[in-house]
């Protein structure tokens, strides 16, 4: 069944100095699966490599092959709802004390009710409180 899956265990694909044996688990589930992810991980992954760049931890080159990589995955983008204020993801944050990054999320696997991949230990609580599955080292 596919899953949720954030840029805390997207990035540990690509930075050698976090991979984790749970964040390759993650991956070859996605492989066999698929995911999805709200709109904004476009950007947060983007920034993930951009300050990796900027930081010496990956080249120009790893950057660009991280960007090749991920788009032949399935992972789908979930598109921004048509009320895209409606405040859901700020009614969570606000409930959980989460960032309404984080709450996009939570509210994309609440949504579909499939289960979040996270090692952010916030967002890791504020689902399993809210009884979604939560897929976490």
């Amino acid at each position: 069944m596919a899953l949720v899956v954030d840029v805390s265990v997207a990035a540990k694909w690509f930075l050698a100095d976090e991979s984790s044996a749970f964040a390759e688990s993650i991956l070859d589930r996605i492989v066999k699966e698929s995911a999805y992810v709200p709109a904004l991980f476009i950007w947060e992954f983007q920034n993930v490599l951009l300050v990796a760049g900027r930081a010496e931890r990956l080249t120009p080159r790893d950057v660009d092959e991280a960007l090749e990589t991920l788009t032949t995955l399935p992972i789908f983008v979930d598109p921004v709802q048509e009320r895209a204020l409606a405040g859901t993801e700020l009614q969570l944050a606000r409930h959980y004390d989460l960032t309404a990054y984080d709450a996009a999320y939570l509210a994309l696997a609440a949504r579909k009710r499939i289960a979040l991949a996270t090692t952010d230990k916030r967002l890791r609580n504020a689902a399993a409180d809210a009884g979604i599955e939560v897929l976490s080292p």
